[in-house]
């Protein structure tokens, strides 16, 4: 039976709703995982209290009645089997890393209630056709090498050499890091997942916005991931004494970089273009770094983010020739590389009308949306149909402690994510 098929009778009132205290409980243990000498809740790859929090998602496996093994980049992999053993599994989950000073939901509740929604299936007897596979990808957020979606981007193919040998501040390689927390790097390639062994996978996720909020809408469907383009500028001019250097004469490299500030501010409020495109400068360095000198150079890290490619490749352009503007008019070098250049990810339309059907089931209201931000699944979108549920989050705050989601919704999205597993279960193709 092919998705565009009807779908039989797969009424979610046959099974008991998600737990929603037992839900919340787990969310804030996990919480407690935290790096006590950061903010808020904070739980960085290859810290402590991190490898300690896995132990736990492990044991939370094991309870809800899966199968549990770490693959060799550390991913957990909690497996319920199927009643088919010749068909692809169907995956869902998320990560339950944190960026420092984050909050107690960023990822942690599409684990969570993955496992909440393996348990009542597994504690009422209703076998799927295809086994579910639960993911706790390691280390989604970016690290202290650089990159992000470790666990994800490995399983697709894209963790190589290269990447494992980045190195940290202090000359430790990315491959070092991993053996150093029981991994094993130098088996990464027989671990990815080749296509036909995925059926499709769902992930619920806060959404880090306020749109779900504004609109009184308890449940969101991701339409599609966007991309980000992030580039590094570095601009160099020269250094002189403050008090003497007159101002006409001043080759002011941090002078430069204010108005890189403001261009990329400038450009992502373009609205000629339309679309919902965002630009941030969120890092910014100079030298040498006295009061009392003109500074010599300046470092702008730079991201473009929208869910449209021609809004991405405009201001890209915009902000090249820009810049290119600005150093000559102030006489100083330039340089732009742009370290990374990533499309958007559609979802794919039969997860999102699996979502959806859920959704209605609930007798719910949705919203159809992009993210703004990343996920494991637009690198899982490689391989398989993906598809993203969204729930609430207050004032849209994420990455920081005040990141907050109300257990109703926490509750909701499981068991929307629940129905949805049960309608992509029986559809032969998405």
């Amino acid at each position: 039976m092919a998705w565009t098929d009807t779908v039989p009778d797969v009424a979610l009132s046959s099974l008991p709703p998600p737990d929603q205290d037992r839900l919340w409980r787990q969310l804030m243990e996990l919480a407690e995982f935290r790096e006590l000498d950061q903010p808020g809740w904070t739980r960085r790859l290859f810290s402590e209290p991190y490898q300690r929090s896995r132990a736990w998602t492990r044991d939370l496996m094991e309870a809800a009645g899966l199968e549990v093994q770490a693959d060799a980049v550390g991913n957990l992999l909690g497996r319920l089997a199927g009643v088919s053993s010749d068909v692809p599994e169907l995956v869902i989950g998320s990560h339950t890393d944190t960026v420092a000073g984050g909050g107690r939901f960023d990822g942690m509740v599409g684990v969570v209630a993955a496992v909440e929604v393996a348990r009542l299936l597994g504690q009422t007897g209703r076998r799927l056709r295809h086994s579910l596979l639960v993911v706790d990808f390691l280390g989604e957020e970016p690290n202290r090498f650089g990159i992000s979606c470790v666990g994800s981007a490995a399983v697709v193919g894209q963790l190589g050499e290269e990447l494992l040998r980045l190195t940290d501040e202090k000359g430790d390689t990315l491959a070092a890091a991993l053996a150093g927390i029981g991994a094993s790097p130098g088996g990464l390639s027989e671990m990815v997942w080749p296509t036909q062994r995925l059926h499709g996978y769902l992930e619920l996720h806060i959404e880090q916005g306020a749109r779900l909020e504004r609109e009184g809408i308890r449940l969101g469907v991701v339409t599609s991931i966007a991309g980000i383009h992030r580039g590094v500028i570095t601009l160099v001019g020269r250094p002189d004494h403050a008090g003497t250097a007159a101002m006409d004469d001043r080759r002011d490299a941090l002078a430069a970089a204010a108005e890189v500030v403001l261009l990329v501010e400038r450009l992502a409020r373009e609205s000629r273009l339309g679309g919902d495109g965002v630009g941030t400068v969120g890092r910014l360095e100079i030298a040498p770094g006295a009061a009392n000198v003109v500074p010599g150079m300046a470092i702008v890290w730079v991201e473009f983010r929208s869910a449209e490619s021609k809004w991405l490749d405009d201001r890209h352009r915009a902000l090249e020739a820009g810049v290119r503007d600005c150093a000559a008019r102030r006489r100083l070098e330039v340089e732009i590389e742009w370290i990374s250049e990533g499309s958007p990810v559609a979802c794919a339309p039969g997860p999102r009308r699996a979502i959806v059907e859920a959704i209605e089931e609930l007798g719910q209201a949705h919203l159809e949306l992009p993210s703004g931000a990343s996920h494991d699944a637009a690198l899982l979108a490689q391989i398989c149909p993906i598809g993203m549920i969204f729930i609430p989050s207050r004032e849209g705050r994420s990455h920081c402690p005040e990141e907050w989601t109300d257990p109703e919704d926490v509750a909701l999205g499981a068991e929307a994510l629940l129905g949805a597993v049960l309608r992509l279960d029986l559809a032969d193709s998405l």
